[in-house]
């Protein structure tokens, strides 16, 4: 499937994926816990903890982990949930990460002939280099996450 990867304004990222898959499980992937510590992350990472309270106003708290950098502690609270269509949440990398920025996720799905389409939408960054950085993340994260879908289809 094609995948599209576009950066807009400096102060935002988008990200598209397609899977292969109903939208329910794409947007099961991003709500239930257990599933997202199996695929989320950059490349070479892991996420060993990740706890959630799936409503809005409900928060996450999340860790990312790698052999070659320190634990990456994020979380944030969600601002909009429509099921199987939207999650809208705040996002922000604990102090000690090294990176500053507080912003928003947008998550959209749009399911048509057996397919999902995923928009990803992250902004504001204040600088370009904490934007271009969260690009090379957030790309391999979810690519791990396209692969994910593939090898658990249900």
């Amino acid at each position: 499937m094609p995948q599209k990867t576009e950066t807009m304004a400096d102060t935002e990222l988008f990200i598209d994926r397609s899977f292969a898959a109903p939208a329910a499980l794409v947007f099961r992937l991003w709500s239930d816990a257990e599933l997202l510590k199996r695929w989320f992350g950059p490349k070479d990472f892991t996420c060993p903890s990740y706890v959630v309270d799936f409503r809005v106003g409900g928060a996450y708290r999340g860790v990312i982990r790698s052999p070659h950098y320190p634990d990456g502690w994020f979380g944030g609270t969600f601002k909009e949930i429509v099921p199987n269509r939207k999650i809208v949440m705040s996002f922000a990398w604990e102090q000690g990460s090294g990176l500053t920025d507080r912003n928003d996720i947008t998550i959209t799905l749009s399911e048509a002939d057996g397919v999902t389409h995923q928009r990803f939408h992250q902004a504001p960054f204040a600088r370009i280099e904490e934007r271009d950085s969260h690009l090379g993340g957030w790309t391999e994260c979810l690519d791990k996450q396209v692969d994910f879908s593939r090898a658990n289809p249900a």
